[in-house]
């Protein structure tokens, strides 16, 4: 319907002879609302909201009744010509109160300039003051990441001019858009039906490229886990137990992923956004280890067991002995890891830096490995073997030994030995049963069974480091006879010999004393931190009388058959559930 307002008809250009063209217009458009449509907002970010009684919209319907458009202001961040969004949600809300004060600046300005004034005149004193002739207006709005520019237009005033292409390229040259700009829509804009009151992608910079830094993809693992399964029979497969990691020469320990180059960006401004390169993966490459001729890959230079030491991966060889360990192998001192097929029999020594797995039995023998030890069936020492590992032991059975355990000790059944452990004592598997013998460790000591029907005695102490403080009373003990043998040695009557004997044990006696020195200020510090001993408990499902627990300073021996048991310190004394 046409306008009966005249001032409106002559505001935004309206003419009788334009009349009834536009009258067969509206008539095939539906009703227009006097105010755009209501919407709810809150959870759009990309979209600007604004109040009816805001200059935009005043503009609009003042707009709208002249000329019957039907479409409502839209100020939303979106691209039609891409099914994503043009910018992030987080940028959008961020963006929205610059956008704002935007809209606000210009709409007021533009509705300043449309409204008459009071003191406005129409030609000869009738009717309303005549409005100033406005050319359409273009808007360019640049985001503060200065990747994208929009525009917005508002309508031409009385016989101002409709929007047209250099409009919008003069707006875009005035705010120095100079780089990604949308020819087509600046072409295409000026003829649309909504090309007033939208907000519209203009242009688009180009995002700088971060380079990717490189990294190591592990073909072997870093830590082997180190668990026990147990079957149905409560049974645990100590010969599955390996943490043996072979390769042959030439495998593939880890692949290296280059980096890559980072890819500079440009603003819509012309300006050039810098990027920065990837770094290149700290290659984890240790002993026996190569990069192959492309460089991408990590690979064995020898073969034997693969393993990590917190810095890099190291190829150790393994020594595998078919037989038993006896008079046709001698002792055995190797710096990898070695696996022995059969027995190791009385009376030798088997020495390795790496792990050490045994198939058969150790008997009255001295097992030292530098990682794990791993007995199959178990030891039989006759009050003569001593087995220490620097990680954990897993047997079997146990049974007349000396046990040293920096981590853990994992077995079905220890029977008379003396057990040192600066970690946890697990006897739970198969028989579950410790008898007799002491079994010190640092944390937890968790059994089936303690003790026996007879009454052995078998003592279980928590607390410190059991290892630790061993090794210090034997070196105590090395460093005395080290010091009687000098002063023995000293009375000899002067020879070479005398010279050379006292140089070794003048040299072996300050090496004990460092080590010494060492010791005491470990132990010194353990003593000074006794807020955080960690678990301290014994748990089993029956205690025999003549089995005793200590936890520091606190004892207790159980005087009658008790099951289950949990005993934990509480209060300097010894609590049993």
């Amino acid at each position: 319907m046409a306008s009966k307002n005249p001032l409106l008809s002559w505001l935004f250009g309206a003419n009788p002879k334009e009349e009834a063209e536009t009258l067969a217009k509206q008539a095939e458009a539906p009703v227009l609302p006097e105010t755009p449509p209501a919407r709810d907002n809150a959870a759009d970010p990309f979209r600007l909201t604004l109040s009816s009684d805001h200059a935009v919209n005043k503009l609009w319907r003042l707009w709208a009744e002249q000329a019957g458009r039907q479409y409502p202001p839209s100020f939303r961040f979106e691209d039609p010509g891409e099914k994503k969004d043009p910018i992030p949600a987080a940028q959008a809300k961020q963006e929205q109160a610059r956008l704002l004060l935007a809209v606000n600046a210009s709409a007021n300005q533009r509705l300043g300039k449309v409204q008459p004034k009071k003191t406005d005149k129409a030609p000869e004193g009738k009717g309303p003051p005549p409005p100033p002739a406005l050319d359409a207006q273009a808007v360019v709005f640049v985001t503060s990441d200065r990747l994208t520019a929009w525009v917005f237009a508002y309508p031409p005033v009385g016989d101002g001019k409709e929007l047209d292409r250099d409009m919008l390229a003069k707006a875009l040259g005035e705010k120095q858009v100079t780089y990604g700009i949308d020819g087509a829509l600046l072409d295409a804009l000026p003829g649309r039906p909504d090309r007033y009151f939208r907000l519209y992608m203009a242009a688009r910079g180009r995002a700088a490229v971060q380079g990717k830094d490189g990294r190591v993809i592990d073909m072997f693992s870093r830590r082997p886990e180190r668990k026990l399964v147990v079957d149905e029979f409560n049974r645990v497969d100590y010969a599955s137990i390996s943490f043996i990691q072979n390769a042959e020469e030439g495998d593939t320990i880890c692949r290296i992923v280059a980096p890559t180059k980072g890819e500079e960006g440009k603003t819509v401004l012309g300006q050039d956004l810098p990027a920065r390169d990837g770094k290149p993966a700290a290659v984890p490459k240790g002993r026996n280890t190569a990069l192959n001729d492309q460089g991408d890959a990590l690979v064995a230079a020898k073969t034997g067991h693969v393993e990590f030491n917190g810095r890099t991966f190291q190829v150790k060889p393994v020594m595998d002995i078919d037989g038993n360990v006896d008079y046709s192998t001698g002792h055995i001192n190797f710096l990898g890891d070695v696996h022995v097929h059969g027995d190791i029999c009385t009376g030798f020594t088997v020495r390795a830096m790496g792990n050490i797995t045994v198939d058969g039995v150790v008997e009255a023998a001295e097992v030292e490995a530098g990682g794990d030890l791993i007995m199959v069936k178990g030891a039989q020492g006759d009050n003569r073997a001593v087995l220490r590992a620097s990680h954990s032991i897993f047997a079997k059975y146990l049974e007349n030994c000396c046990i040293y355990a920096m981590e853990g000790l994992h077995a079905d059944c220890i029977i008379n030995c003396d057990v040192y452990c600066d970690g946890l004592v697990e006897v739970r598997s198969g028989r579950g049963t410790i008898i007799g013998g002491s079994i010190r460790a640092a944390h937890e000591v968790s059994a089936e069974v303690i003790g026996s029907r007879s009454e052995c005695r078998t003592d279980v102490v928590l607390g410190g480091l059991p290892c630790q403080e061993f090794d210090h009373e034997v070196l105590m003990r090395e460093i005395a006879d080290l010091t009687e043998e000098l002063e023995k040695t000293e009375c000899q009557p002067e020879s070479p010999t005398k010279f050379t004997r006292m140089s070794k044990l003048r040299m072996q006696l300050s090496l004990n004393k460092s080590k010494l020195e060492q010791f005491d200020q470990d132990l010194k510090e353990l003593s000074e931190n006794p807020d955080d001993p960690g678990v301290r408990r014994l748990t089993c499902s029956v205690a025999y009388p003549g089995a005793s627990v200590s936890i520091g300073p606190a004892f207790y021996r159980f005087q009658r058959e008790t099951r289950p048991v949990i005993a934990t310190l509480l209060d300097e004394e010894i609590c049993i559930v």
